[in-house]
């Protein structure tokens, strides 16, 4: 099945080259951001402003989908592992839901049984960087250091080739990042759905991440999960349940993109 995701991901990598090799960007800012938005209330989109939407519009990088069409779709970041992760992809597998898992080159080598499961059952990985560092800190050269090391790694391990979405750490970026990763075939991915849910000891309980999900669910919306956290995992089968029940499906990254592609 991943075989069919990274002929998708290609074509996908080339009409993004194609169409951003006729823009002439202006010079970057040096400024940094800190990615945010307010957060979707009533089934309502969520809102990054009209800075961030221009930014992200003019650079080819996405927080949303269509916001009226009722697909959503899932996301995870995983820096570390916490135990978790296998009964997140046991849930997913179950429901027949498409992800992305945005890894860090810690995670390639500290959990690769796991990676190789995300890929033979049909998940995408993202780029979130090898190292995790600030991106809007590092030189042109650095920024694209940090994502070949991951994806060389990411080849050595599973024979994947390369990846084609980036996240940045923290969620901080500038312009000048988001350009860079376009020049060399990433496409940046930030998110519209998401809440304090990193702390790998909490004890919140499962509705906590329930209702903040239930809350937040819109048309669209992209969901950042962190996989270190047990409310997460398991709040995913009732809220995937329940978002199936509203009317909702699940899409993928490939789907969002070539959507936006097309129009």
């Amino acid at each position: 099945m991943w075989k069919h995701h990274i002929f998708g991901l290609t074509l996908i990598a080339m009409a993004i080259t194609l169409a951003f090799s006729f823009v002439n960007p202006d010079v970057a800012s040096a400024n940094s951001y800190h990615w945010g938005f307010t957060k979707s209330k009533d089934g309502k989109p969520a809102d990054a402003g009209a800075q961030f939407e221009t930014i992200l519009k003019e650079n080819g990088a996405f927080y949303r989908g269509n916001p009226n069409k009722k697909v959503i779709y899932l996301s995870f970041d995983n820096g570390f592992e916490n135990g978790y992760t296998e009964s997140i992809l046991d849930t997913l597998k179950k429901e027949e839901v498409p992800a992305t898992f945005f890894l860090t080159g810690h995670y390639l080598t500290s959990a690769t049984d796991l990676v190789k499961r995300m890929i033979k059952e049909g998940h995408i990985i993202g780029n979130h960087s090898y190292g995790h560092p600030d991106m809007s800190k590092l030189s042109d050269e650095e920024l694209v250091k940090e994502w070949k090391k991951f994806d060389d790694k990411l080849k050595e391990l599973t024979g994947i080739k390369r990846t084609y979405y980036v996240r940045p750490p923290k969620g901080i970026f500038s312009e000048r990042d988001l350009r860079v990763g376009n020049e060399h075939g990433y496409t940046h991915v930030f998110w519209d759905t998401a809440f304090v849910d990193w702390h790998a000891d909490s004890t919140v309980g499962w509705e906590y991440a329930y209702d903040e999900l239930m809350d937040q669910l819109h048309p669209g919306a992209v969901i950042l999960l962190h996989t270190v956290a047990k409310h997460n995992a398991d709040a995913l089968p009732k809220f995937i349940e329940d978002a199936k029940k509203e009317g909702y499906t699940f899409g993928s990254l490939d789907d969002l993109v070539m959507e936006n592609l097309m129009e």
